[in-house]
């Protein structure tokens, strides 16, 4: 079984992103969850949302407490947020973020980037001063994962993304093309 968490702050996608990760994977043929967590609905709150993706049924009913992966939404996350906390040795952390923090410089996981902030403005998904990075971060998603084809996704973003089906599915391509690894 696949265990994903999502850190981000309400009004980026993390719900909506974890939604469409269970929708491509179950596409792709495996049994899925996708739940949130969150306390104070209100824009720019702390928010989580958690992915399961197995072959086999998925019997368990909790919260995600040692994901294989951990996506960040939102770069200021990481200075009040344990994002990293009950990560598996060497699971895998997506960072949307221009350069490695100096935090992560030696963590024990595979560190992948993508400017998703910098790629949602550059599609105009949502504003300069609100960007919605869900989607970027989605391709993002299956270039760290290798778990989803990015054709899949795409097809995934254009039925069922909120907006401009092609701003959501350029900017997911896009970022599956720019996502780089450790301190590439």
């Amino acid at each position: 079984m696949i265990e994903v968490r999502l850190h981000g702050r309400g009004g980026q996608g993390a719900v909506t992103a974890a939604n469409l990760i269970a929708m491509a994977a179950s596409k792709e043929g495996m049994n899925v969850q996708a739940f949130p967590a969150f306390g104070v609905e209100r824009r720019g709150a702390a928010v989580m949302a958690f992915v399961r993706m197995d072959k086999n049924p998925i019997m368990i009913r909790s919260q995600i407490y040692s994901p294989d992966m951990v996506v960040v939404l939102d770069p200021t996350l990481i200075e009040t947020v344990d994002v990293l906390a009950g990560m598996k040795k060497g699971g895998t952390l997506l960072l949307n973020t221009k350069g490695l923090p100096e935090k992560f410089k030696k963590v024990e996981a595979r560190v992948a980037l993508v400017d998703a902030t910098g790629i949602a403005i550059s599609h105009g998904i949502g504003s300069r001063t609100n960007p919605i990075v869900n989607t970027a971060i989605l391709g993002g998603f299956v270039k760290a994962s290798n778990l989803i084809s990015i054709e899949t996704m795409c097809e995934i973003v254009k039925d069922n993304a909120p907006g401009d089906p092609k701003k959501n599915v350029d900017a997911v391509r896009e970022a599956y093309e720019k996502t780089r690894f450790g301190g590439e």
